[in-house]
């Protein structure tokens, strides 16, 4: 039987190695995988060209389309990357700022506004620590040059914001540690993050505020989904059900690799024991695809877009994926 071929655009993640390698193989698909490390590049190309039939993709951008009733994806609830935020607030010390309140006002670099790294971190914010950010004012732009964040196709807010292309010769991570900018919410540490004195972080103990959101509201953030042109699918649905579980078998793949312990996987000298107690925290899987292990997850997303005036109502999430009964629970 011929295999379909596909494309499929990616970051080099380990739970997705063996998708990579051909370790695991979709169903009735040959999948070509296009490792490519800067995201914001495969989204570009997915959303402005549809250039890969399916691709890892912004969740933040993918929700904002279907609120707009664009149906050119169709997305399953499999997510690349997701990553806890409160460890990405970074401030110049200089700048004033001792508690999240005192980010009010101030102006706050971000590479995106809409970007969903920067839509946790104001979600969080505001929700958890009370921060009102109608009169910051952001700057928008690459974080570690000068220019901007990528050629993103932008959808208009539904209600306006203070906002400003960095058009300074100098990368968002160079005006904070000049004090030019005060704060910022960037996806990536900053370069100069541990080696200039200025650049430091909001939150030092950022990983136990992590936990306790987590504990406390089940929440582990998704940056990332897979969306698979709908165009691809509709001509193949069967390749929904097939991609669901190569992703699943190839997460398990990276899982039992990270908990072999008489040859480590990694170069982390105690992953093994960081792992042991992410799984007890996590209840045994750190990394759940599906819904239903994801809703508090996903709800959460949806409350902050539409919060941040991004989204103009609340959707149930099951409007986001593909309903392949039985898989997803």
């Amino acid at each position: 039987m011929t295999r379909l071929p596909l494309t499929f655009a990616c970051g080099r993640y380990d739970r997705t190695m063996a998708l990579r390698t051909g370790e695991v193989q979709p169903e009735g698909i040959d999948l070509n995988y296009i490792p490519i490390e800067a995201s914001r590049e495969i989204f570009d190309r997915m959303v402005g060209n549809k250039e890969f039939d399916c691709a890892e993709l912004s969740t933040s951008e993918y929700v904002r389309m279907v609120d707009a009733g664009a149906k050119d994806f169709v997305a399953l609830p499999v997510f690349p990357s997701r990553c806890f935020r409160h460890g990405f607030i970074f401030i110049n010390k200089n700048a004033g700022i001792r508690t999240p309140k005192d980010l009010e006002g101030k102006r706050i670099g971000t590479g995106l506004y809409t970007q969903t790294a920067a839509v946790w971190i104001r979600g969080h914010l505001q929700n958890d620590f009370g921060v009102d950010f109608s009169k910051v004012k952001w700057v928008q732009g690459a974080i570690e040059k000068p220019g901007p964040h990528g050629q993103p196709t932008t959808r208009p807010l539904l209600k306006p914001v203070d906002i400003t292309e960095n058009e300074s010769p100098y990368s968002l991570a160079e005006l904070l540690a000049r004090g030019e900018i005060d704060a910022m919410i960037p996806a990536r540490r900053p370069p100069g993050f541990g080696k200039d004195p200025n650049i430091v972080r909001l939150f030092p103990n950022f990983r136990e505020i992590e936990r306790d959101l987590y504990k406390r509201a089940k929440i582990h953030p998704v940056m990332h989904l897979l969306a698979i042109r709908r165009d691809v699918y509709e001509r193949n649905p069967w390749v929904a059900t097939s991609l669901f579980k190569a992703f699943e078998e190839a997460k398990a793949f990276a899982v039992d690799l990270m908990r072999v312990s008489i040859t480590q996987s990694t170069m982390f000298p105690w992953h093994v024991d960081d792992f042991d107690e992410i799984e007890e925290l996590m209840g045994g899987d750190p990394w759940p695809y599906g819904l239903e292990p994801n809703r508090s997850t996903l709800e959460a997303l949806i409350t902050y877009l539409h919060q941040q005036n991004m989204i103009s109502r609340r959707m149930p999430i099951e409007e986001l994926f593909l309903p392949l009964k039985g898989l997803f629970d």
